[in-house]
């Protein structure tokens, strides 16, 4: 690369580039080595694995986006800072590459040996951890890492897309619809439009309309191959009751794995800000609080697989076998089912032809670009209606939040009912339900009726956002476990009551969070009678884990 005569060092107002200081840096020293560097040395590259923690001792050392191609400089960093992001902590490739720009000195710690000692220096981990968190929202911002080319209209497109987005994933939507280079770009590749969607990775990896498990496989995730997998605890669900159970199970010795189907973070991961979660006076989102879960999990070696999607249960010489989507079967003397829900569609006609490209049942970064500068309705009138409008309203032209009821504090938190009604931008209708979808390739209006009334209106929408309540995910299930009649998994007392063949019946059993089968356990959103919250949700997973202690020293 050519590098300018006096190379300045990226200002840090956000906090992303912290220094460490003369004593940190000597705790680092025992583990790694100086290493004198010169400049256009390649660190650590794009696409590949991160394996050593560098911390800049002299010199300057550069990220670039696209080194050897498009060489786009993302910042440069002077001594006392640390390089990487947090693929660092998670075994995602990298999607920058590091270039020494000024000739110096490093010192070069192996990525294993940083993750101990952070576990073991709360400063040092807290001042890594908030800076990659911050750096890897930085390259989101900036579309870093590989490139997603295809139609807005394509449902595939929208999978990938929302998958990237929900595991906050660097990427770069290339929309052939607007962009009138895409096709040009493709035809170079020697790809048609006909082939998209596709994934372009490091400007040479081409993945044709891939899967998502394809995809995590690209840059790192860990999407299940093996055949079968044997642990003592299987976490089924990374949402907040099956993170906190990953956290507990593995930190108390039991060999741990989770599952999930889409990403860390269930539906908590989602929210762009939750206010009411106890230690954050300020509010965290559901993204950045997922990513510390899995990392302080991983820390404990807990086993994440994402995405994986159990399809199946049953028993087996006392081992619980879950079968996986993509093939083979996972042993488990232990399970806990943190399933959560999935949002009601809504019961309205066409509904099903706008789904792929102008329905959303979330509210993150990803929706909100979807929808920038345009009118947009958010049917619901519960807390996660209330906080995807707030959200939305700094994105989109403007929010109608469209609820059934006759006053907007019925079903949601009152702070959350007082802040909409003094937002400018939001405007409430009560009484107000969906009657029908208008539009061609995607929706261009909704017709809302007055349920008392009966008078009907037509309200300009570029987008539609669902948040009418929930169901259980527990389908899957089939017969093997006891649920309630809405489908929600009996526990405890209740599963007794079920009268399920096999269900426990000595002194004290099934134990609360357990369910008709021994040594199967439920928790969070997808129990039967379970509190609603993240708190609650995340209270349940480290109990149920104390619970399987009780469960395993019983000899069951």
């Amino acid at each position: 690369m050519r590098w300018p005569p006096e190379l300045c060092e990226t200002p840090d107002p956000q906090g992303a580039y912290p220094r460490l200081s003369d004593a940190q840096l000597q705790a680092l020293a025992p583990y790694g080595e100086r290493r004198r560097v010169r400049q256009d040395e390649v660190l650590y590259a794009e696409g590949l694995p991160c394996t050593e923690f560098f911390a800049i001792l002299a010199g300057k050392v550069a990220t670039v986006e696209g080194f050897g191609a498009d060489d786009e400089v993302i910042g440069v960093h002077g001594a006392g800072r640390f390089l990487g992001e947090l693929n660092m902590l998670t075994g995602q490739v990298g999607f920058v590459t590091g270039v020494v720009a000024e000739d110096g000195e490093v010192l070069a710690v192996p990525a294993d040996a940083l993750r101990r000692l952070v576990a073991g220096d709360p400063a040092l981990g807290d001042l890594i951890l908030r800076a990659y968190l911050i750096r890897r929202s930085m390259l989101i911002g900036l579309g870093a890492g590989f490139r997603i080319i295809g139609s807005r209209f394509s449902a595939d497109s929208r999978r990938l897309r929302e998958f990237a987005a929900r595991n906050r994933l660097p990427h770069r939507w290339i929309d052939l619809e607007q962009d009138e280079e895409a096709e040009r770009f493709l035809r170079s590749m020697g790809l048609t439009p006909e082939e998209t969607p596709v994934v372009i990775w490091r400007g040479e990896t081409v993945l044709r309309n891939p899967s998502n498990a394809e995809l995590a496989r690209a840059v790192g995730l860990l999407a299940p191959r093996v055949q079968e997998n044997r642990c003592d605890l299987l976490v089924i669900g990374a949402g907040p009751a099956g993170l906190a159970a990953a956290v507990y199970g593995a930190s108390e010795g039991l060999a741990t794995m989770v599952l999930d189907d889409v990403a860390t973070g269930g539906q908590a991961g989602t929210s762009s800000r939750i206010e009411n979660y106890l230690g954050f006076p300020s509010g965290i989102s559901g993204g950045e609080l997922a990513e510390r879960a899995a990392i302080q999990a991983d820390k404990f070696g807990a086993g994440f697989c994402v995405p994986a999607q159990a399809c199946g249960l049953h028993l087996d010489a006392g081992d619980h076998i879950v079968t996986v989507g993509e093939g083979g079967t996972i042993h488990a003397r232990t399970l806990i089912i943190a399933t959560g829900v999935r949002y009601r569609r809504l019961d309205v006609r066409n509904l099903e032809r706008f789904e792929p490209t102008s329905v959303y049942y979330a509210a993150t970064m990803f929706e909100a670009q979807m929808c920038e500068r345009d009118p947009i309705v958010v049917v619901g009138g519960g807390n996660s209606a209330g906080q995807a409008a707030l959200f939305l309203a700094r994105h989109a032209a403007c929010v109608r939040l469209l609820v059934r009821e006759d006053a907007l504090s019925r079903n949601m938190s009152r702070y959350l009912a007082v802040e909409i009604e003094r937002h400018p931008r939001i405007q409430i209708m009560l009484n107000t339900e969906v009657r029908e979808l208008m539009g061609e390739e995607t929706l261009a209006a909704v017709v809302a009726e007055d349920n008392v009334t009966g008078e009907r209106s037509t309200i300009e929408a570029r987008a539609m956002f669902i948040f009418i309540g929930a169901e259980p995910y527990t389908a899957w299930l089939a017969d093997e476990i006891a649920l309630d009649p809405r489908g929600y998994i009996l526990t405890g007392a209740d599963a007794t009551r079920s009268g399920k063949e096999d269900t426990p019946d000595s002194a004290g059993r099934p134990f609360p969070l357990e369910t008709s089968r021994a040594g199967v356990f439920a928790a969070g959103d997808v129990r039967s009678g379970s509190i609603k919250r993240v708190a609650a949700a995340v209270g349940e997973g480290a109990m149920a884990v104390r619970l399987i202690h009780d469960y395993l020293q019983a000899g069951e």
